[in-house]
């Protein structure tokens, strides 16, 4: 009996640890606005003008007005301008290249040119959050760039989920900077955005997230399933660059599981669980599909965290393929085989996040953990900085089981740099820290540790 009575004892020792500290209002209404404004109607307009470029093949045309790549981009990069106009000049719109040869897929000297839209964060500038989409398209033949080659869903989808997350998101304004590229050379290997990550670590960017948009409009898939439900998040773990001493480091305090990459997917999810109507998002714990790649690849390289946000039924037939008719299978990525509310559904989930980390508090930084043979735990972290003093309210510990996929406890600690957990081992759980914002919107959370850091080379609190 006195072995039984010793569990409430423990619950309300647990209970009692917890500080009377009130917890933002999160916005709700903001984030309710911005999925409604989002049109498939404009998305459907959207793809069917890059459509009729005939081939967007990174190879192809580039002089002409009315087909090939050049007047793909030229349009994309005029419609960028003409969202521009209509918020007053909020978009620097702008060109981004490099040149190309002397690869498998690009043997000639080949400009890849990206179109590239940034609208100013007015609390921090220097903070990005992105959401990319491919201009290119192909058929059977990589190497093919004068047959058609319509790319309505890979990646016509992605891009002009671009191109409605800026109509809508340039009406409001945001702490960070959100960014929305359209990049080209993806099927030739992913140099569009070795180009942009390049020049965003040439520039100093400090990104809080890349959302790759690749494929985000087909339901049917392959194996006959048809789902409109679910979307995937295709998100890596321990990052590339890590180094031998970062990598004995986590060996003994985790961290496999919790990079940034991988919190950036855990933010989608509660994005989607909190304000998207009938979708559930798959977190895969994987760089992308199996033996296949995308656009945040390069960024991932870099050390930035990036996502693949994608259907969850992909059909092979409507993927890389000649236009033809065989055996009664109508084959090529043509606009019947894209579904324009489920499109417009994905293009919800990445404006909503985007926004959300935008209006949120930057990451925090250094953040550390101790509490090793002790009953308690303590996180520590950098105070934030004269730029987000105005913006912060304080900050939120979350911790979960090490089986548990998603943050399943939290708590509001306040304006604080550490904060210790009473009665909460250290050996039993993961834990992080997030920023929050006075009207409620907060950051990934950030694992303790160079493991869980969102910006590269960003050393953990001593």
């Amino acid at each position: 009996m006195r072995r039984f009575a010793l569990v409430p004892t423990i619950l309300l020792s647990l209970t009692a640890a917890a500080p009377a500290l009130s917890m933002p209002h999160t916005d709700a209404a903001l984030l309710e606005q911005i999925r409604q404004d989002v049109s498939a109607e404009r998305i459907e307009q959207d793809i069917r003008t890059l459509v009729g470029f005939g081939t967007r093949h990174t190879l192809s045309e580039t002089e002409s007005d009315t087909r090939g790549i050049g007047a793909a981009r030229r349009w994309v990069y005029e419609e960028f301008k003409r969202i521009s106009d209509a918020c007053d000049g909020c978009l620097e719109v702008y060109y981004q290249s490099g040149f190309v040869e002397g690869e498998k897929r690009i043997p000639e000297r080949t400009e890849v040119v990206n179109v590239i839209a940034v609208q100013r964060g007015a609390v921090d500038p220097g903070r990005y959050v992105i959401m990319s989409g491919d201009i290119d398209s192909r058929v059977s033949d990589v190497m093919d760039y004068t047959s058609d080659s319509p790319g309505a869903n890979d990646n016509a989808s992605g891009l002009a989920g671009a191109l409605e997350a800026a109509r809508v998101l340039s009406k409001h304004k945001f702490a960070g900077s959100v960014v929305y590229a359209g990049l080209s050379g993806e099927e030739q290997g992913l140099f569009g955005g070795k180009i942009m990550a390049a020049a965003a670590q040439k520039d100093g960017w400090r990104i809080t997230g890349v959302l790759n948009n690749d494929m985000i409009g087909n339901i049917e898939g392959i194996n006959g399933v048809i789902n409109n439900t679910t979307a995937r998040v295709f998100m890596e773990g321990t990052r590339m660059n890590e180094s031998a001493d970062e990598a004995r480091m986590r060996r003994f305090t985790g961290g496999e599981v919790d990079s940034p990459s991988r919190n950036l997917g855990r933010y989608v999810h509660k994005i989607a669980d909190n304000h998207i109507p009938n979708l559930d998002v798959m977190m895969i714990y994987r760089l992308d599909r199996f033996g296949r790649g995308g656009h945040h690849r390069p960024f991932n390289d870099l050390g930035y965290p990036g996502v693949r946000i994608m259907e969850t039924n992909e059909n092979y037939n409507r993927q890389h393929q000649d236009l033809r008719t065989e055996n009664g299978i109508r084959y090529g990525d043509v606009i019947e085989g894209v579904n324009l509310d489920y499109a417009a559904k994905l293009t919800s989930l990445n404006a909503l996040t985007m926004a959300a980390l935008s209006k949120a508090p930057a990451p925090p930084t250094k953040v550390s953990i101790e509490g090793a043979v002790s009953p308690n735990t303590t996180l520590k972290w950098q105070a934030a900085d004269k730029r987000e003093k105005n913006l912060l309210a304080g900050y939120k510990i979350y911790w979960r089981l090490t089986d548990e996929s998603t943050w399943t406890h939290s708590r509001y600690v306040g304006n604080v740099d550490e904060y210790t957990l009473e009665n909460i081992v250290i050996d039993n759980y993961f834990f992080g820290v997030a920023s929050v914002s006075k009207d409620g919107f907060e950051s990934p959370v950030v694992f303790p540790g160079p493991a869980g850091s969102f910006y590269p080379g960003e050393s953990a609190a001593k």
